[in-house]
């Protein structure tokens, strides 16, 4: 199974980078996958000229590819007026429409403080619910004072065992889900 990290981080390092990297290493404690990483850092521009032009460039269009072909995903964003970053949005804008229909995602995002953490529920759960993914129930928000502190590691792996449980139940690329979504729900809970 394959699992794409898509990363919005900004800068070099990046918190919301090291965020996605251990979600990314929970996933392969738990189920044997291959990890490929997406940095949107770097496909910035590509994505803006997809806006204006209508075409991806060719880096833009492998990360796309991947995402459509991946049997589940880690995102996570850096938040950015109480809200996920705009280029975070924009990745997600050039997909194609049914790209992520049934796919499992894990949701992550960073922040300065924990005042931030609905992010999640308000902006993050909602987007991919219109994308029509299969949104894991835990999601992982790493405030600057949670690293090192207790919990953090235990609500990573929490969320990557959902999404390592949700993964081989998910529709392949061009086929229908096989299993309907009470049913992936109830395999979380086993």
């Amino acid at each position: 199974m394959k699992v794409v990290v898509v990363s919005a981080g900004l800068s070099v390092p990046s918190s919301t980078r090291l965020l996605a990297d251990r979600l990314a290493a929970a996933v392969s404690r738990t189920t044997p996958v291959d990890i490929e990483v997406v940095e949107l850092r770097d496909l910035a521009v590509e994505i803006a000229h997809n806006f204006t032009n209508g075409f991806a460039g060719k880096a833009l269009a492998a990360a796309q590819d991947a995402v459509t072909r991946a049997d589940g995903l880690i995102v996570v964003t850096p938040v950015f007026s109480a809200s996920y970053s705009g280029l975070f949005k924009s990745f997600f804008d050039v997909l194609d429409k049914d790209a992520l229909t049934g796919k499992p995602v894990l949701i992550g995002a960073t922040g300065g403080t924990g005042r931030h953490s609905l992010v999640l529920e308000h902006a993050l759960r909602p987007l991919f619910a219109y994308l029509r993914a299969v949104v894991v129930p835990t999601g992982v928000y790493a405030a600057s004072e949670d690293w090192g502190a207790e919990g953090l590691a235990e609500r990573i792996d929490r969320a990557a065992a959902e999404l390592a449980a949700l993964m081989p139940l998910a529709p392949r690329r061009g086929e229908e889900a096989v299993v309907p979504f009470a049913e992936q729900l109830a395999a979380l809970q086993r």
